[in-house]
């Protein structure tokens, strides 16, 4: 995960919480969160990397649409980075 540029690592986190990951519902969801349009010559090949990584599975919807799920390895690299997170999380309520 630490190879990731932080918008690869919100495509994974917005895989992982999708029902049905496919390019336009992974377009929609992170232009709700950006608010500006993500094109699709950022988004594509930035999935690709996550396959690429074994970090995502790609698969056929249908002819034209493919949907994207995330591998047992992305889940522990999402678990980990949740976990690194919460580590600092935690001590900032500490201290406030």
């Amino acid at each position: 995960m630490h190879d990731l540029t932080g918008f690869q690592r919100d495509l994974l986190y917005a895989i992982a919480g999708l029902e049905e990951p496919h390019g336009l519902a992974i377009k929609s969801e992170l232009e709700g969160y950006y608010e500006n349009e993500i094109n699709h010559g950022r988004l594509y090949p930035n999935l690709d990397t996550l396959v690429d990584k074994g970090l995502v599975e790609k698969g056929e919807k249908d002819r034209r649409t493919n949907v994207y799920v995330v591998t047992g390895r992305g889940n522990r690299e999402l678990e980990a980075r949740r976990e690194w997170e919460q580590q600092y999380l935690d001590e900032e309520l500490l201290i406030a």
